[in-house]
């Protein structure tokens, strides 16, 4: 039985992670990422993944207020990590849209080193305009050519950390042009782990190429099996072996001790999620109107909304969103309607966070099994709701399960984040 590998996903902002209450875990002090990653450290875990943002989100042109702010710097926090645990992989969401190749490389260079051969690199782009305009270049890219420059980005940082430090790296193309100076091998691992997270063609041709682990939004056991056999066809395209890379979809766990239990503390997790405010922020995209005046736990908005579609430049919003949004505004009146919903209900029936995985631990490790056995994941990348909460529970209730099955690691058998990989 194929050994599956685990990451935690600690995101950047959006409203997986629950943090409002005062009993929840600061999302910005230092204590909270130290007790989790050792936490993940003590269960084996390959990676602890840090998303990072470069500029705070807006909503109709203000500022989001909804999410986290005041994060440090991703690659500074995990060099403190790196101080505070032995063995978990540190991986660092980095931006190629953003960021320039000779500086990232030499930072991500001095985290991989500095950890003793543990860090990654997870490769993200972007095309939101108020991203840009923090960089002076508004919205910069058109979408469909970011991973154009993303190709070219990473293209450059492997040069440099394959050069000599007295041998000079050269790139002149139209998006990347960088004369810098080799960065030479950086660690016992040689180089940060290449992570990359896109589900769209140009992000599994940006994978194919260069990744060494992909993420991708596939749970459903047939997406995720399409998903991979979809990837080794483009991997054979390009003369790499179907094994090259590692399949870790992003999944949330919902553990409970009987069947009913998960699905009650599911259903929780989901309303704490969808704070009215948030309920009403999210129908405003589609609305293109102020709706703060509406009571989030009343009818749906009585007024139209404007004709024009969202505005994909001023946020993170997915391709199969951005037309028919007036048809879609329909079909939330008529469930609205027959389910007598409210406006944060019908966000909670509607939203994205619906658990990939709810049941007892045994359950949830037999599910694995299957994904593992068939070759359809290497593993999961865990986006949590509860810290340190979730966790505490997948580390103590759901790796025993994992390890009783033969599916697990029961010891790091290195030290590198290449040799938990298996790379």
């Amino acid at each position: 039985m194929p050994r599956l590998h685990l990451g935690l996903f600690f995101t950047g902002v959006g409203p997986n992670l629950l943090w409002t209450r005062p009993d929840f875990a600061s999302h910005t002090h230092i204590d909270t990422f130290v007790h989790v990653a050792q936490t993940l450290e003590r269960g084996l875990f390959d990676a602890f993944f840090l998303g990072d943002g470069l500029r705070v989100r807006e909503n109709r042109g203000s500022i989001h207020d909804l999410d986290v702010a005041g994060r440090p710097d991703a690659i500074t926090q995990l060099a403190a990590l790196a101080a505070a645990t032995e063995r978990i992989g540190l991986v660092a969401t980095q931006n190629t849209t953003y960021n320039y190749p000779a500086d990232l490389a030499r930072r991500l260079s001095g985290l991989d080193r500095v950890s003793g051969g543990r860090a990654g690199w997870n490769i993200v782009t972007t095309d939101n305009a108020w991203t840009g305009e923090n960089f002076r270049h508004g919205g910069w890219l058109a979408h469909e050519r970011r991973y154009e420059r993303a190709e070219q980005f990473v293209e450059a940082a492997k040069a440099l950390w394959s050069a000599a430090p007295d041998e000079i790296v050269e790139r002149d193309t139209d998006l990347v042009r960088l004369r810098a100076g080799g960065l030479g091998r950086s660690s016992p691992q040689g180089r940060p782990v290449l992570f990359q997270a896109g589900d769209s063609p140009g992000g599994r041709d940006l994978a194919a190429r260069h990744a060494d682990v992909v993420f991708s939004a596939n749970t459903d056991y047939d997406k995720a099996a399409a998903y991979a056999r979809d990837l080794r066809e483009r991997l054979a395209a390009y003369g790499r072996p179907a094994d090259a890379v590692r399949i870790l979809p992003g999944a949330s766990v919902v553990l409970g001790d009987t069947p009913a239990e998960a699905q009650e503390r599911a259903h929780w997790i989901r309303d704490e999620q969808t704070t009215g405010p948030r309920a009403l922020a999210y129908l405003e995209q589609f609305w293109g109107k102020d709706l703060s005046g509406y009571d989030p736990e009343g009818p749906l908005p009585d007024i139209d909304p404007t004709d024009a579609e969202l505005d994909p430049s001023r946020g993170t919003i997915p391709i199969e969103l951005r037309t028919g949004k007036l048809d879609r505004i329909r079909q939330w009146r008529e469930l609205a309607a027959e389910r007598n919903l409210s406006i944060r209900q019908l966000v909670v029936e509607i939203s994205p966070l619906h658990p990939s995985f709810v049941g007892t631990p045994g359950q949830i490790a037999d599910e694995w099994a299957r994904f593992a056995r068939d070759g359809v994941v290497d593993g999961f990348n865990i986006l949590p709701q509860l810290l340190p909460g979730t966790v505490e529970d997948i580390v103590d209730r759901l790796v025993p399960e994992l390890q009783e099955r033969g599916l697990y690691r029961t010891a790091y058998e290195g030290t590198t984040l290449r040799e938990h990989l298996s790379l």
